[in-house]
């Protein structure tokens, strides 16, 4: 479907086109349709874009993907299917390693997803079928099924578009979890270390932008970054940031 970039709903409309031709070319699940208009309906309550909290986050967010000594990239249908390039470009200059991870899984779909990745450059994408060996204790789902090199193994671990049990248990686990959530009070949003609240198609070009400006700076001073971060105070930031634009329309 060619959509008309004067449509006052463009970047909706083609997101949305993305997503259905990724479940037509099985990358997308059709339960990732649901799980994107649930996450839209939140993206109004922001206005669309991106809030100072967010920008905060994703700062501390790179900071901390650059001081890792093992970074993951945990990578789902719709992650794929909208920011493919983002994923490969955030990979390359970490650099960090980029795993497949899905609720619903099939080794069909987990092949198409590393295709689309290593189209882009990605020479070895984690996780896919037998890969995938080890189990994170503590969830019931496919999700528990992680490669013993990437988050087996890694000390931060960067999850968009995620649901909270595994969020939780790799915390547990001892490791830094990075969420990228519109929904603020989310069991993802609430348990990570920290929280991007923003569509993906905004926070990954953001994240590329951070990590490049960053990886200039010192180690200590990205340290001081995540040191004097607080995820729990930057959510109440977010929310306060939404009731504030929702009071413009309350006039």
């Amino acid at each position: 479907m060619k959509i008309s970039q004067s449509h006052p709903r463009f970047e909706s409309l083609r997101t949305r086109e993305l997503l259905v031709q990724a479940v037509i070319n099985g990358i997308v699940a059709p339960q990732g349709l649901l799980a994107h208009g649930r996450g839209e309906a939140f993206d109004y309550l922001i206005g669309e874009k991106t809030l100072p909290s967010a920008r905060k986050a994703a700062k501390v967010a790179a900071a901390s993907l650059l001081l890792a000594d093992h970074p993951v990239i945990s990578v789902n249908g719709n992650a794929a299917a909208l920011v493919p390039n983002e994923l490969a470009h955030l990979a390359s200059t970490i650099p960090a390693d980029i795993e497949v991870n899905l609720f619903h899984r099939s080794l069909e779909r987990e092949k198409k997803i590393a295709s689309v990745l290593k189209r882009l450059g990605i020479k070895n994408v984690l996780g896919v079928g037998a890969e995938a060996s080890t189990r994170i204790l503590g969830i019931s789902s496919p999700r528990r099924n992680v490669d013993p090199d990437g988050q087996g193994r890694s000390d931060v671990v960067l999850v968009p578009l995620e649901d909270g049990d595994r969020t939780l248990a790799l915390r547990k686990n001892g490791q830094t979890v990075i969420a990228i959530d519109l929904n603020p009070l989310s069991r993802t949003a609430q348990q990570a270390s920290i929280t991007i609240v923003d569509n993906i198609t905004r926070a990954l070009p953001i994240l590329v932008t951070e990590s490049r400006r960053l990886k200039r700076q010192d180690r200590e001073s990205l340290r001081r970054l995540v040191r004097d971060f607080d995820n729990r105070k930057n959510l109440e930031s977010t929310i306060r940031e939404i009731i504030a634009y929702l009071g413009k329309w309350n006039r």
